[in-house]
């Protein structure tokens, strides 16, 4: 079922659900889960999100087992994933991209303060940091820049958690930065 770009928008574009999806990504949660990974949201408003992206087929219950009379759901991304497909991607209008770009750098925005507000932060030591750079690259290179990244990430995406694995939050953004305007030839010596 292909979901519309406004619904799926207006679904995955809240803060509270952006967390909710980056949790289960990549592994199978319960409720109990959910809530001990993210103890700063309200129960009521973990489970009401919780509902809303189940309902929206935006994450699945994947098992159901019976816990002291109770129904313990787990939850997982679907098969597809949590993102807009490539074609909603392409049709999207500037106006929808100036949504989820700030959508996204808000998210980003709020893992950073949450970063900060530990009782002890060691960039060094957390693996922390952030940079800008601009890479002066064809088309081809860029093509050949982003198969490599792809081939170097997409192994550690089935990385399941433990084994001492701590969860790194990678979050990448490429685009045309603005060339240059070279200086204007002055006329020296000319009176």
């Amino acid at each position: 079922m292909e979901m519309p770009r406004e619904r799926w928008a207006d679904l995955a574009l809240h803060p509270v659900r952006i967390r909710i999806l980056r949790a289960v990504a990549g592994t199978r949660l319960t409720t109990h889960d959910l809530v001990a990974l993210l103890p700063d949201i309200p129960h009521a408003t973990l489970y009401r999100h919780l509902a809303t992206l189940v309902k929206a087929g935006l994450i699945e219950v994947v098992e159901q087992r019976r816990i002291r009379g109770a129904v313990e759901r787990v939850y997982a991304l679907p098969a597809h994933g949590a993102t807009l497909d490539a074609a909603a991607l392409a049709t999207a209008t500037p106006e929808d991209h100036a949504r989820y770009f700030t959508a996204f750098m808000s998210s980003l925005l709020s893992e950073f303060s949450r970063y900060l507000a530990r009782e002890r932060i060691d960039f060094a030591a957390d693996g922390a940091g952030y940079q800008q750079i601009v890479l002066h690259l064809t088309d081809a290179e860029l093509g050949q820049f982003a198969a490599d990244l792809n081939r170097i990430i997409g192994p550690l995406l089935s990385h399941e958690p433990g084994d001492g694995r701590v969860p790194r939050l990678l979050a990448t953004i490429l685009l045309p930065a603005e060339q240059p305007t070279p200086p204007k030839p002055t006329n020296e010596g000319s009176d």
